[in-house]
Parts: C-alpha cells; sequence; structure tokens
C-alpha cells in the first residue's frame, strides 16, 4: 500500500511540474477508468504512438487501437451503442458534421477552445481539429529542372502530374479543390480546375499512378499533388536531395482531422483527457513530429528539430479552408463522375 501511495504522489508530482492538463478532478476520473481505446489513430499516423506513450507515463492511461476509415469509425459508434468498444475517433474534417447527424458524438471543449478557429471546431464541441493537411506538389528534382511554384507553373512544364484516384482517394479529391480555389472557383462550381487538368490531359501530362513511398522511391513521380504531412513524411524517408515539397503559392486547401468522443463511451473522462492533452503543448508537438501542422501551431514553441520537419509558415499564406462544407459534400459525390467526363475523356 505504502509503494502504491508513493508512486501516486510521483505521478501527480509529474503531473504538474509538466502541466500539460490542468484539470485534477478530470485526472482522477480518467485514471479511475484507466485506459482509453481509439478508432483510427494508430501509432504509424500522426505520430500517435508518442502521445499514447505519454499518456501511459504521465497519466498510466491503457490505450488500444483499432484502425480504420472515417466512415467505419462512425459506423461502429452507431452499430455498438451502448456496447461501445471505442472511446475516441479521429476522423477526417467533413465527417464532423456526418457524427453528430448519426447522433454517436459527446460535446467536450478543452481548455484551449479559444486558441482554435472557428472553421476548426463545432461550436458545441462535438468534434475540433487537432492537425490540418494542406494540399502541396512533391516535386521529383531529378527530373524537374524547373521547379513550379504555383498551379499555372504546372501548365509551363514537360513533365508528368499525378493526382491520384479521385473516384477513392480524398487526397487526389481535395487536390482537384485545391486547384479550383487558385484558379478563382469555389465549392460549388469545380469547372476552374476541371478545365485546368483537362488540358493538362490533353498535353498527355496526367499520370495514371499513385504518388506513394514505393512510386516515390522508384523514380515514378515527376510532380505529385499530396497532402504536406504525406508529402514531407516521404520527402524524409526518399531523401531530400531528390524530392522538394511546396505549397502552390497561388492558392490550396487546408483541412484536417478531428478528435470524436463516443457518446456512449465506456472510458468517457479518459477520452476527454486524451482530448485535452492532443490539445496542449506536448500533444501537439507530437503531432508536429509526425509531420502533421498542428492546430495550435500559431500558439506554441515548436522545438528546432520539429520545425525542420515542416514548411515555413509563409508557405500557407494563401492557403484556405473549406467555406461551405454542405456545397462540398455534393460536389465531391459528382466529381468522379465530372472527371471522367471532362478530363479523362481528353487523357492521352
Amino acid at each position: 500500500m505504502m509503494k502504491k501511495t508513493f508512486l501516486s504522489l510521483l505521478l501527480f508530482v509529474s503531473l504538474n511540474a509538466d502541466n500539460f492538463v490542468k484539470d485534477d478532478a478530470l485526472i482522477k476520473e480518467a485514471q479511475k477508468e484507466g485506459r482509453v481505446n481509439s478508432l483510427g489513430m494508430p501509432d504509424t499516423w500522426a505520430n500517435w504512438k508518442e502521445t499514447w506513450e505519454d499518456l501511459k507515463k504521465l497519466y498510466n492511461i491503457e490505450h488500444s487501437d483499432t484502425d480504420m476509415s472515417s466512415a467505419q469509425e462512425i459506423a461502429k459508434f452507431k452499430a455498438e451503442k451502448k456496447n461501445a468498444s471505442a472511446d475516441i475517433g479521429d476522423v477526417g474534417l467533413s465527417f464532423g458534421d456526418v457524427a453528430i447527424k448519426q447522433g454517436v458524438t459527446q460535446p467536450y471543449k478543452t481548455s484551449y477552445w479559444e486558441q482554435v478557429p472557428e472553421w476548426a471546431k463545432d461550436k458545441d464541441g462535438h468534434w475540433l481539429l487537432a492537425y490540418t493537411g494542406t494540399i502541396a506538389f512533391i516535386v521529383n528534382k531529378e527530373v524537374v529542372k524547373d521547379i513550379p511554384r504555383s498551379w499555372q507553373d504546372l501548365l509551363k512544364g514537360n513533365y508528368k502530374i499525378t493526382v491520384g484516384d479521385v473516384s477513392v482517394a480524398a487526397q487526389a479529391v481535395n487536390a482537384v479543390l485545391a486547384a479550383n480555389y487558385a484558379l478563382g472557383g469555389d465549392e460549388r462550381d469545380l469547372s476552374p480546375a476541371l478545365n485546368f487538368f483537362n488540358t493538362i490531359a490533353k498535353q498527355g501530362r496526367l499520370a495514371n499512378n499513385d504518388a506513394n513511398i514505393a512510386n516515390l522511391e522508384k523514380g515514378e513521380i515527376e510532380v505529385g499533388l499530396v497532402w504536406d504531412f504525406n508529402g514531407l513524411g516521404y520527402r524524409d524517408k526518399v531523401g531530400k536531395d531528390r524530392y522538394e515539397v511546396l505549397i502552390p503559392e497561388d492558392g490550396s486547401i487546408i483541412s484536417g482531422y478531428t478528435t470524436i468522443i463516443n457518446k456512449y463511451a465506456k472510458n468517457t473522462n479518459a477520452a476527454k483527457l486524451a482530448r485535452e492533452f492532443i490539445l496542449s503543448d506536448k500533444g501537439q508537438i507530437n503531432l508536429a513530429r509526425g509531420y502533421a501542422r498542428p492546430i495550435r501551431v500559431d500558439f506554441i514553441e515548436l522545438p528546432a528539430d520539429v520545425k525542420e520537419r515542416l514548411l515555413p509558415s509563409e508557405q500557407y499564406k494563401n492557403a484556405r479552408n473549406i467555406k461551405d462544407l454542405k456545397a462540398w459534400e455534393k460536389s465531391s459525390k459528382e466529381l468522379p463522375r465530372l472527371w471522367q467526363e471532362k478530363v479523362l475523356i481528353d487523357a492521352r
């Protein structure tokens, strides 16, 4: 008993020294539960591994994850209801409101609520982004000597451009929207981007492959359109001497990922503690080590080695978030058909 009390005292001192989570009552209740089960938050994605290790080390919270897509997470919450096996999930921005409509979330505003932009959170706290992704170019410097810095620059080259499969890949779909923004379009009408990619298709410069690590290692990607966190991770693995990652200077799209807490969670307080820690300075730095851009990036001091992993903030000056999520939900569903009719029809 003495040993257990001493260990608890050490843990309490550690918590107050680090001061990542200031709500002692929440910590106490979370520790009674002792664990948090997540969906779609595996160790290898956005450096979740370090966050789960910190929760264990600092708060003695055990963890397990089942990796699945955003839609699958919400479906699992709904199907299991009071027999919930998961407490928290990580879903794409467009799935936040879907989860609310399905009635599977519970609100929780962290102490960092005011430092999260309005566009990046539900007004009641059912969801709030922890990190963002912005569409970037990843450029093979061994093939492309005149590095494109904008969407307009892409029209001037003779290299192949990899968009990906817009019928299944969120990255590819958002790349089309990013181009649309830069070309003066919006969420409702994708014509500017469709015409743009049709021109590239007519030039025979639309590559029929994916910008994944295997193709990059083989040198088969000349210019790929990717999330910045994917591109930066690929670049560092394959080699900075071979690839450059940049945000197009004439515009891009910022989206991101949000935690959702299961309405039926067995470990509600541990899930809330997890969200609180994820939004803390340490939790945000953990995400940045995984190349994800923290939602509180303007309010924290990133260590020098972490800063080196990310792109400079000035590159994001013309990147914007999705203003009309409902309109985008509709047009993104139509995109696979429009891509076939307006772009691929002229590919050669």
